[in-house]
């Protein structure tokens, strides 16, 4: 009975998550879409125009109810059904982390001072961001393509040892040795990013530092303005740190799940909840940070008032 209620709760909250979310991710990739095509657009917002398509999808891909629903309504094989959504789901899990740590390695070179080596790179960045798009969509979509193979339908956990992972879901049983072979490839790839996005961020953090120095040495009888690039490093750094922490808690209850061969299902709301705080948090920080998304939502409140 404690269960029952535990999990209603969990499923509500799952639902404000997602519709939040999906909601939040809708204006910010409008908005960049008129960017790109009304304006000239910046590199970061080419980056985060993936961003936020890329958290749609995974937002909808992520379990909830209603994408079953709406597959059921299509009258779509159980089998397609399931490998379909997970595969979509950890091909834009993945490229979450990759896109979040471009990023972060453009935020990095776009604030560097002259004299750095990132500073040759600055010139680059929009010939460079085509070519780290497409290797990085080609990764996610080739790696991930085992799902394919060892996710289905649910039939009957007591005969075939399968792991049900959603209502209608599993994965197959696996020899151990495979599990844990594309565990750890996962796991280092993903350690790689996670590493590279807390390098750029503490370069950016001491570059932001010596700069506030030179601004309190420079401006000590007056109050100094936020540059619009230090404004948009707070934001990335805060991004990252959000990142980072909502990361390692999912990799540590999924990698658990998948070595033990254990899905509980209370554990699985909790992973869903904590796999979609990031996509949802990420707009809403983005949209109170951009100075362009603010002065349009003053001018619109202004004309109405």
């Amino acid at each position: 009975m404690i269960t029952l209620l535990l999990m209603s709760s969990l499923n509500s909250v799952l639902y404000f998550q997602v519709g939040l979310g999906v909601l939040a991710n809708m204006f910010l990739f409008l908005f960049y879409i008129f960017i790109i095509l009304c304006h000239r657009p910046k590199p970061m917002d080419l980056i985060s125009c993936q961003l936020t398509f890329i958290h749609i999808v995974l937002l909808l891909t992520g379990g909830v109810v209603w994408v079953t629903d709406i597959f059921e309504s299509l009258n779509i094989d159980n089998v397609v059904k399931c490998k379909t959504s997970f595969y979509i789901n950890r091909v834009m899990r993945g490229l979450s982390i990759c896109i979040t740590c471009l990023l972060s390695v453009f935020q990095a070179v776009t604030i560097s001072p002259s004299t750095s080596f990132l500073a040759n790179f600055k010139l680059k960045l929009k010939k460079y961001i085509i070519y780290a798009f497409f290797y990085i969509w080609s990764l996610n979509l080739s790696f991930n393509s085992n799902l394919i193979i060892y996710v289905g339908g649910f039939t009957n956990v007591s005969e075939t040892n399968q792991m049900k992972v959603t209502k209608s879901c599993s994965l197959f049983p696996t020899n151990y040795i495979i599990r844990a072979l594309i565990l750890t490839v996962t796991a280092s790839m993903d350690i790689f990013l996670v590493g590279v996005m807390l390098t750029t961020s503490a370069y950016m953090v001491i570059i932001l530092f010596r700069h506030q120095r030179q601004c309190r040495h420079l401006h000590s009888l007056s109050r100094p303005r936020s540059s619009p690039e230090k404004k948009a490093t707070q934001t990335i750094l805060l991004l990252v740190t959000f990142f980072v922490v909502m990361y390692w808690v999912d990799f540590i209850i999924s990698s658990s799940a998948v070595l033990l061969w254990m899905y509980n299902p209370v554990f699985l709301s909790v992973q869903k909840f904590v796999v979609d705080v990031y996509p949802t948090i990420t707009p809403l920080v983005q949209i109170s940070s951009d100075n362009r998304i603010i002065n349009i939502l003053k001018n619109f409140r202004s004309k109405y008032h």
